[in-house]
């Protein structure tokens, strides 16, 4: 594997990836991951589950930095591939080291194309064919919604991308406490980074509408550059006190916060298929949800709520309605359900395994004999 952030590092794509390598390896297979010194103190190489984990230097948290860190990563890298069966890189940045690698080696290239950069750089004609030659030299190619399976294959017309959504541990992610009855404010929960494409801006001005309409309060799990400003824009509009910023937590805590709240909401601008969002709803919270990217393929009137983006009033009502509802704890559970059900984590090893298993036998038997 490669891939730019792991855990410690908290966020979709490190859950994702860290909890597949650890099913693979929990399933007897050698797993290793070439990714980033990017925290302090971080070692150079340790084993986590099972997984063999070695970093390098990353530069800077940006794509020059992210481009030179795939640079850099290239010897470690190659070495640890020289006796791989399979080389997987986990999105954009992670493409070049695995393909240096398999000129080196032969084994196949799977490629999973995640995030909402994959998206925003799609749109640029300087980046169209840089990721064009990246989807077509993949030997499998997989995207974390099928809305960035779409634009890949529109950008490699003939090449079949499949989407795949991202898993969640449903041993670890379910609910810590048995629901009980509110017994005075509601608690609405928003695990997101505080970036301004994660919508966070539209529930600080929802706020006004909601605590209107029903007694509520947000905690807001996660950090990020926009935290200043939001906090200003809380005070401003008078809801300061409704809203709790946590900062970040890492993911050992997050089942028992998530098993504190009755909704989770996620105010997205621009999504890919969002792992807290399964996180939560593994944990039986419903979700009202942005109807943007990935979101729309696991949130329905079934589990939550979906509401336009960039729309504080739309956004109020859906979160009222739902509280209004009384059925939150039919609707947790449904969604826990349907997550044990489609995007367990076991179901996606499941499935890598299947790919791999494949390339593995065309790489042995490439006339297709037999």
């Amino acid at each position: 594997m490669h891939c730019v952030y792991f855990p410690p590092e908290v966020g979709g794509l490190e859950s994702h990836v860290y909890y597949l390598c650890r099913a693979l390896a929990a399933r007897g297979h050698a797993v290793e991951i070439v990714t980033s010194r990017s925290l302090p103190g971080l070692p150079a190489h340790e084993v986590m589950e099972g997984v063999s984990v070695w970093r390098t230097r990353l530069p800077g948290r940006n794509p020059p930095g992210w481009a030179l860190h795939a640079l850099g990563s290239v010897p470690r890298y190659l070495a640890r591939a020289r006796d791989a069966d399979v080389l997987h890189a986990q999105d954009i940045a992670s493409v070049p080291p695995a393909l240096v690698a398999r000129t080196r080696t032969g084994a196949p290239v799977v490629t999973t194309f995640h995030t909402s950069h994959f998206l925003s750089r799609a749109r640029r004609p300087l980046w169209r064919p840089v990721l064009s030659r990246f989807v077509r030299a993949s030997d499998h190619a997989l995207a974390a919604s099928s809305e960035i399976a779409r634009v890949a294959e529109r950008l490699a017309p003939g090449v079949r991308v499949e989407a795949l959504t991202n898993g969640v541990e449903t041993s670890l992610f379910q609910r810590t406490d048995p629901r009980l009855p509110p017994a005075g404010r509601w608690r609405l929960l928003v695990p997101r980074r505080l970036f301004r494409k994660n919508g966070v801006e539209y529930l600080v001005r929802a706020m006004p509408y909601i605590v209107a309409r029903v007694d509520a309060e947000a905690v807001l799990i996660g950090d990020g550059p926009e935290r200043g400003r939001l906090e200003a824009l809380a005070r401003e509009l008078g809801v300061a006190d409704r809203l709790t910023f946590l900062g970040k937590r890492p993911n050992a805590e997050m089942p028992e916060l998530l098993s504190s709240g009755d909704l989770a909401v996620f105010p997205s601008l621009m999504e890919a298929t969002s792992v807290a969002a399964l996180e939560a709803m593994a944990c039986e919270l419903p979700v009202a949800a942005s109807r943007v990217g990935g979101l729309p393929e696991i949130v329905d009137e079934q589990v939550g709520a979906l509401f336009e983006p960039a729309d504080p009033e739309g956004l109020a009502a859906a979160v009222a309605q739902l509280l209004e509802s009384g059925r939150l704890e039919q609707l947790g559970r449904r969604a826990r359900a349907r997550v044990v059900e489609r995007w367990s984590n076991d179901r996606l090893a499941e499935r890598h395994l299947e790919v791999y298993r494949k390339l593995i036998a065309r790489r042995g038997n490439p006339a297709g004999i037999g």
